[in-house]
């Protein structure tokens, strides 16, 4: 999973901490924050460990527009749609129960 890594290490830097004590506080190797720091390169489970310990939403260490910028491959582009089709799908589902609720209350 590609990640921002400009807002990981800025994150970390607002703490004060070093990669070692990301690393301790996630419970995860200093090899592999250093490796997230440098390339954005992360598992789902690195992902997770981080917005825990950072107390921040997945969407906020994942910046589509700055992975498109570095790297601009199909994988960016199917992830954006994806995401799009996920938010219309959630908007029909949404509209559709408030059209069955409203036949059932009426």
């Amino acid at each position: 999973m590609q990640l921002n890594h400009k807002t990981i290490k800025q994150l970390r830097d607002d703490k004060n901490w070093t990669q070692q004590s990301l690393a301790d506080a996630c419970g995860l190797s200093l090899r592999t924050i250093q490796r997230v720091e440098k390339e954005g390169v992360a598992s789902r489970e690195t992902m997770m460990s981080l917005c825990a310990v950072f107390e921040v939403k997945q969407s906020y260490l994942i910046n589509l527009d700055d992975i498109e910028e570095t790297n601009g491959n199909q994988t960016t582009v199917n992830m954006k749609l994806h995401l799009m089709m996920l938010g219309a799908a959630a908007l029909f589902g949404g509209l559709v129960g408030a059209g069955i609720l409203y036949l059932l209350i009426g």
